[in-house]
């Protein structure tokens, strides 16, 4: 199979790209930037979503089977930059619906968020519920929710996504509300202390990347009939942040792990889910996790520790707290 992915650059691209590879896909990889060492089980070249020219002239060229779209700018980082952040994650979108639809790529696989969520909602909170985020992230994910939609019943696009927790991976963190955890992690092996952005008591649902990956994999193969929805809450773990820490720190030999509160991330933590339903994964495609918090905590830790001990200035002003 010939398989695109966009925004391939990031942590969740380059398992995937890993992933496809193993599976005998062609896999053609794009970014704004390439990678200073781009992964060769993949064909790369820049790719700017927010050209529809572009991203057409790409299709057309390629005539991939289907698309893993992960192009975005996240929920953080996008509230320093919402302009930005609306032309990338839905202007990105558009032009690659639009893409799709003119060159008939069969499948398009969309990456959503816990984020698409405003508060005040079910615990835990199910698929179809009112959505109401509170940042242009979110905003973006849940319209790009229904454009997908609208595709799938206008011009019978096979569009599929999963709603992610907040994804844990050996990696920078890429500007997500959710990173104060890997920030125990990275912090706790590379210091010894951090100081977290939220309050201990914070809750939502987290995930270890593999799954997320699986998660993507297993949506995009399942027969189409068995599929209900087009798009899917996933679902994990979802201790506190203080949970977390504690199991950090007694895992690693102990460190010293603070919280202030940051106000802007912190309201953004608390409009989101503490848990999420994945019911209906479950049942249509048979969707399970593999890593519970205790599992990713052990798979993470030395995966960190190799990070740190190769990539040192990577994550020598990774403290974000």
């Amino acid at each position: 199979m010939r398989t695109l992915i966009t925004g391939a650059a990031g942590q969740v691209g380059h398992d995937l790209i890993e992933r496809l590879h193993a599976q005998g896909d062609e896999v053609f990889a794009t970014d704004m930037r390439l990678p200073a060492s781009p992964d060769p089980r993949a064909q790369w070249s820049t790719l700017d979503v927010t050209d529809g020219a572009a991203v057409e002239a790409t299709l057309d060229a390629l005539r991939v089977d289907r698309i893993f779209h992960l192009a975005a700018i996240l929920s953080a980082r996008g509230e320093a930059n919402p302009a930005l952040t609306y032309a990338v994650n839905q202007g990105g979108l558009y032009n690659m619906l639009e893409g799709c639809r003119k060159t008939e790529t069969r499948q398009l696989m969309f990456t959503s968020t816990i984020a698409v969520f405003g508060p005040g909602l079910p615990d835990p909170t199910p698929d179809a519920v009112s959505l109401e985020p509170t940042t242009m992230y979110g905003v973006t994910k849940a319209s790009g929710e229904l454009l997908g939609a609208y595709y799938a019943r206008r011009y019978g696009l096979d569009f599929r996504g999963v709603r992610f927790p907040g994804l844990i991976a050996a990696s920078l963190p890429g500007g997500g509300s959710s990173d104060y955890a890997l920030y125990f992690f990275i912090e706790g092996l590379r210091s010894g202390r951090y100081t977290a952005f939220c309050r201990p008591d914070t809750r939502i649902p987290l995930m270890y990347m593999p799954d997320g990956i699986r998660a993507l994999l297993e949506l995009s193969a399942a027969p189409r009939e068995r599929l209900r929805r087009s798009i899917y809450n996933i679902h994990a773990f979802s201790p506190s942040a203080r949970e977390l820490a504690e199991a950090v720190a007694a895992a690693i030999g102990g460190a010293d792990f603070d919280f202030d509160p940051d106000p802007v991330r912190q309201g953004i933590l608390d409009s989101w889910p503490n848990r999420l339903d994945d019911a209906n994964a479950r049942e249509d495609w048979g969707w399970r996790p593999e890593f519970d918090v205790e599992a990713t905590i052990h798979a993470l830790i030395p995966e960190v520790r190799e990070l740190l001990r190769t990539h040192p200035e990577a994550f020598a002003d990774a403290h974000a707290g």
